[in-house]
């Protein structure tokens, strides 16, 4: 991947990595000693605030004290992964050179696994799956949008541990893994097995009445290259009018989606504004003349997030689409992805966007022009046939008109 490359995906996506510092801001030091109930008590002290000299003293008590040997490149990683977690930001973290590299992977769309998108519930505290990947271990086992993973291998984790069970979930093709899941009020298990994954970004299909439509799995590298392809594609099939299908898309690189975007909204309109932490506001607009004229609707639901919800404020703004569905996610800020020389990386948030009317999506989401909600049976169905489908229904009752 040549070095202009390497920026777009890192920057654009939501992730980064700065430091190699670490933290435990403490004064008072608890050494426990267990012989039945009885715990010793032993005081020391650093300066308060200072980092270096408060770990500087835990590592004193650990030398002098500790049975059991020391894996110091262990100890680093942990000691830097709560310094992070420290900024209580879900979207902030520190990411060793192993998960680095699993994680660039899945940016390209390759990988192995069992094709499932996840992301952290913050209200429940819980991992939640944003949708299994079309034909994927996952999709073929039934697994569903909105489930918890609540266990992997009988190993519990909560939303903070989404990286942890994540990497767990991945592993060696032609391997099992077991999930417990929650839906509902059930309790459910699945034994699947894991295998090599290569996601197919965008799909695309002509509908009733010439209309065509276009499916986005994730907004991953080059997907807007396949958007572009799909497209002449579906005019060459004489289309009068267009579908863009975001539902469960939990986003991905912010480029690609500004890229989709360009193709649709007037050159020289904006796209998105972007605000940092000492206010500076940068905004994105359309370089290329659109490359689309034709009426288009937009699905969107509560699983469109992030890059998702770039493209839907954008096209929305600029008048360019009916938005059909249910309010999307709220994810509202960028992450960027920063190395050190050892591999290791930090995903840090580092500016929250706006749509081009300056409407706030972080924790708000984007509200659709004609709100539609599928049926609680529909959203259980693996696969939902296009009669049972009341939004894209909705979207063909627009375009008829």
């Amino acid at each position: 991947m040549n070095s202009e490359k390497t920026q777009k995906i890192y920057k654009a996506i939501m992730l980064s990595v700065i430091v190699a510092v670490i933290t435990f801001i403490a004064t008072t030091l608890f050494m426990s000693q267990y012989m039945g109930s009885n715990i010793r008590y032993v005081t020391t002290s650093g300066k308060n605030g200072d980092i270096s000299s408060t770990l500087a003293s835990f590592r004193k008590i650990i030398d002098k004290k500790f049975l059991g040997e020391i894996d110091e490149n262990k100890m680093l990683q942990e000691t830097i992964r709560g310094y992070v977690k420290g900024l209580d930001d879900p979207y902030t973290e520190y990411m060793t050179k192993e998960e680095m590299e699993e994680f660039t992977s899945d940016v390209m769309g390759n990988f192995t696994g069992i094709g499932i998108y996840l992301t952290k519930d913050t209200t429940k505290n819980a991992v939640i799956v944003i949708s299994p990947i079309k034909d994927s271990p996952a999709h073929k086992a039934g697994i569903l949008p909105n489930d918890i993973i609540s266990k992997v291998d009988g190993v519990p984790y909560t939303g903070e541990q989404l990286n942890e069970a994540s990497n767990k979930i991945k592993g060696e093709e032609g391997t099992k893994v077991t999930l417990e899941v929650i839906r509902g009020n059930e309790t459910l298990t699945f034994e699947v097995e894991r295998q090599h994954i290569k996601v197919n970004h965008v799909e695309g299909k002509v509908l009733e009445n010439s209309i065509g439509y276009i499916e986005f799995n994730s907004f991953d590298e080059g997907c807007s290259k396949e958007f572009k392809e799909k497209l002449e594609e579906l005019k060459n099939q004489n289309i009068t009018s267009l579908i863009i299908d975001i539902r469960n898309n939990g986003g991905g690189l912010v480029d690609e989606a500004i890229d989709i975007a360009d193709y649709i909204v007037d050159k020289g309109s904006d796209l998105l504004i972007t605000v940092d932490k000492n206010e500076k506001e940068e905004i994105t607009k359309a370089k290329e003349n659109p490359i689309i004229n034709m009426p288009i609707v937009l699905l969107i639901n509560e699983s469109s997030a992030s890059a998702s919800e770039i493209l839907a404020g954008a096209l929305k703004d600029n008048g360019k689409v009916t938005i059909v569905g249910e309010k999307s996610y709220g994810k509202g800020v960028i992450q960027e992805l920063l190395t050190l020389s050892d591999g290791s990386g930090l995903k840090i948030t580092t500016n929250e966007y706006f749509t081009p009317h300056r409407n706030k999506i972080n924790k708000v989401g984007i509200s659709p022009d004609v709100e539609v909600h599928l049926s609680e049976e529909a959203k259980t169905k693996l696969v939902l046939e296009e009669k049972e489908d009341s939004q894209l229904q909705k979207a063909i009752e627009i375009l008829k008109k």
